[in-house]
C-alpha cells in the first residue's frame, strides 16, 4: 500500500478504502422517493439571505466542537470551518485542507499533503501547526470531547515540512482518513500549540457574525474562501424553532427557506403545498431508546430483551414516520454499511417471548418510566405510547414521563435511566461503534461495558482482511442487539421541506441531515 493517494470523487473498491480513498456506500444519496435527481435546478448564482429552521437547539448550546450536540450548532460549526476531509454527497471522501493522503503498509501512519494557501477568516495561512493543534484539543485524560476515542489511538502528529502532517496510530486503522471528516474536528487556528474551542474564527465557507445559544446563529459568506463553487449564499441565518407546527408555518410563511425535520403526521398535506417541494433521503438515521445498562433492572439483560420483543416496530414506522423509514433490528449498521449483515433475524413483536425474558429476570411483571420529549425525535411521545399499549400484553407497564422540550438533552438524555435518543448514521461501523458503544467513550448513552464486543471493536479496526473484518462487525451487530442496552425500532428517512426557489446539487447527500450539513455550502437561490 505505498504510493500517493488522491481523493476523488467516485466510489472506490473495497480494497482502494484500505489504500486510502473512502468509498462510503453507494446508496447514500436514495431515498423512498428515488434518488434526487428530480430537484435539481438551474446553474447556480450567488447571493441571498438563506434561511434555516432546525428542530434542535438548546440554551445551553456551544460552539465548542468537541461536545457540539445536535444539529443546531453541528450545522453552524460546518459553516465556520474547515475539515481534514469531506464526505462528498455521492458517499465518497474527498479532501478539504488535506489535499491528498499516504498511508504506511499497516496502516498505522498517514501522511497527509496540505492545501496550500487555506487561508483563516483572520487573514492567517493554516499550517500544519493548526492541523496538530486541533486533532490534540481532543486527546488526553481532560478531554470532554464526543470524539475522544476515536482519536485516542493516536500516539504522534508532527510537521514534515510546511505543507505535511504525519499521524502515527498505536496500531493500523484504515478508516482513519474517514474520522478527520468528523463535525467534530474542524481545524482551528492555533498559538503556542492550543487552540480555543469557543472561538469563532475559521477557514470555511461563511464568518461569524452572533451566536445565541438554542435561539438564532448568522454568519456572512467569506470572500477568500478556498473551494470555488461554492457558498452562494450572502449570508446564513439558523433559527432553533422546536415546535413541528411552528417550524412548518415558517416555512409557509416565507420565514425560512428550508426546515430539517418535517412532521410526519402533516407531510402528505404539505407536499401539496404551493411553493413547497419535499426531500426525503435514507442516510441511515436512526432512533432509539437507550436504558442505562448500570441501573436496575436494565442491568439485567432479560429485561432489556422483554422491552426489546415488546415493541412494535413496523407500527412505529407506519405511524410515526408514516412510511418514511423502515425497521431496525436493535443494532445502528444500515444497510448502506459496507459490513452490515441481511442474515441476521429480524426481531418482531413478540408478547410471549417477552414474559419468558422477564420470567427468567424473575419477574412476572415490569412497571418502569420512560423519559421523552419530541426534541429527542418528532413523534418520540406518540411512540413511547404506542410501545406503553403493545407491552401491555407481555405484563410490562411502560409509563410514559413528558419531559420540556427545552433542556431536554442536557436534563434527561444520559441523566435519566430511560429516554430516547436519534443518531445520524456514520460512514463506517467503526465510527459507529467507538462514538457510542465503546467502552468509556463520551457519548456510550447506556454505560455498556461488553468485554467481547471491545475486543472485537480493537481488532477489526486493525484488520486488513476483509473476510475477517465483515466476521468481526458481523458478530458485533449480533452482541449490540442481543445484549446492549438500547431499543433501535426505526430507521428514519431525513426528510426535509424547503422552498422552490432553492436550488440543489443533481445529488444530495444523505450522510446527514441537510446535505451533509453541507446545505448552506452545496445549495443557492435559483
Amino acid at each position: 500500500m505505498t504510493g500517493l493517494i488522491r481523493p476523488r470523487t467516485s466510489g472506490l473498491t473495497r480494497r482502494g478504502m484500505l489504500r486510502g480513498g473512502a468509498a462510503l456506500g453507494a446508496a447514500a444519496a436514495m431515498g423512498p422517493l428515488g434518488a434526487t435527481r428530480a430537484l435539481a435546478q438551474a446553474a447556480p448564482k450567488r447571493g441571498g439571505v438563506f434561511r434555516m429552521g432546525i428542530a434542535h437547539g438548546n440554551t445551553s448550546d456551544t460552539l465548542d466542537p468537541g461536545v457540539a450536540e445536535h444539529v443546531f450548532t453541528q450545522v453552524f460549526i460546518q459553516a465556520l470551518h474547515g475539515f481534514m476531509t469531506e464526505v462528498a454527497a455521492d458517499g465518497s471522501l474527498v479532501g478539504e485542507i488535506a489535499e491528498s493522503w499516504e498511508p504506511s503498509p499497516d496502516a498505522a501512519t498517514w501522511t497527509f499533503q496540505l492545501r496550500q494557501g487555506v487561508q483563516f477568516h483572520d487573514g492567517r495561512t493554516l499550517t500544519p501547526e493548526d492541523v496538530i493543534a486541533s486533532i490534540d484539543y481532543h486527546r488526553g485524560e481532560a478531554s470532554t470531547s464526543a470524539v475522544k476515542s476515536l482519536v485516542e489511538p493516536i500516539t504522534e502528529m508532527r510537521a514534515d515540512g510546511p505543507n505535511t502532517v504525519v499521524i502515527t496510530l498505536a496500531s493500523g486503522n484504515a478508516d482513519f482518513p474517514v474520522i478527520l471528516s468528523d463535525y467534530h474536528i474542524p481545524i482551528m487556528p492555533s498559538q503556542d500549540g492550543r487552540v480555543d474551542p469557543l472561538g469563532t474564527v475559521g477557514a470555511g465557507p461563511y464568518v461569524f457574525e452572533s451566536f445565541e445559544p438554542g435561539v438564532r446563529a448568522t454568519a456572512t459568506r467569506f470572500a477568500n474562501y478556498w473551494k470555488p463553487n461554492s457558498a452562494w449564499f450572502d449570508s446564513i441565518e439558523l433559527l432553533s424553532i422546536l415546535d413541528a407546527a411552528a417550524r412548518q408555518n415558517a416555512l409557509m410563511s416565507g420565514q425560512v427557506d428550508v426546515i430539517d425535520q418535517v412532521d410526519l403526521g402533516t407531510v402528505k398535506l404539505l407536499e401539496r403545498a404551493p411553493g413547497v417541494k419535499i426531500l426525503s433521503l435514507n442516510g441511515g438515521q436512526h432512533y432509539g431508546f437507550p436504558m442505562d445498562t448500570r441501573a436496575a433492572p436494565f442491568s439485567d439483560n432479560n429485561v432489556r430483551m422483554a422491552l426489546k420483543l415488546a415493541i412494535d416496530r413496523q407500527e412505529l414506522v407506519d405511524k410515526i414516520l408514516s412510511g418514511y423509514g423502515s425497521v431496525a433490528n436493535d443494532h445502528p449498521i444500515n444497510p448502506m454499511n459496507r459490513f452490515y449483515d441481511a442474515s441476521i433475524e429480524q426481531r418482531e413483536y413478540d408478547p410471549e417471548k417477552a414474559k419468558w425474558h422477564l420470567q427468567q429476570a424473575g419477574m412476572e411483571s415490569l412497571d418502569v418510566d420512560i423519559h421523552l420529549a419530541d426534541a429527542a425525535f418528532g413523534g418520540a411521545i406518540d411512540a413511547g405510547l404506542l410501545w406503553s399499549e403493545k407491552a401491555r400484553a407481555a405484563g410490562i407497564n411502560l409509563n410514559v414521563v413528558r419531559e420540556p422540550d427545552d433542556g431536554y438533552w442536557s436534563n434527561v438524555w444520559m441523566v435519566k435511566p430511560f429516554g430516547a435518543t436519534y443518531w445520524g448514521s456514520r460512514p463506517t461501523e467503526d465510527w459507529m461503534f467507538t462514538t457510542t458503544y465503546a467502552r468509556g467513550a463520551e457519548w456510550n448513552e447506556t454505560f455498556w461495558d461488553h468485554e467481547r464486543f471491545n475486543e472485537l471493536l480493537v481488532a477489526a479496526r486493525v484488520e486488513l482482511d476483509e473476510a475477517k473484518r465483515a466476521e468481526m462487525y458481523s458478530e458485533m451487530q449480533r452482541l449490540v442487539r442481543d445484549e446492549g442496552g438500547i431499543v433501535i425500532p426505526m430507521f428514519s428517512n431525513y426528510t426535509m421541506a424547503m422552498s422552490d426557489k432553492l436550488g440543489t446539487p443533481e445529488t444530495v447527500g444523505a450522510n446527514w441531515v441537510l446535505d451533509g450539513f453541507r446545505a448552506l455550502e452545496r445549495w443557492w437561490f435559483v
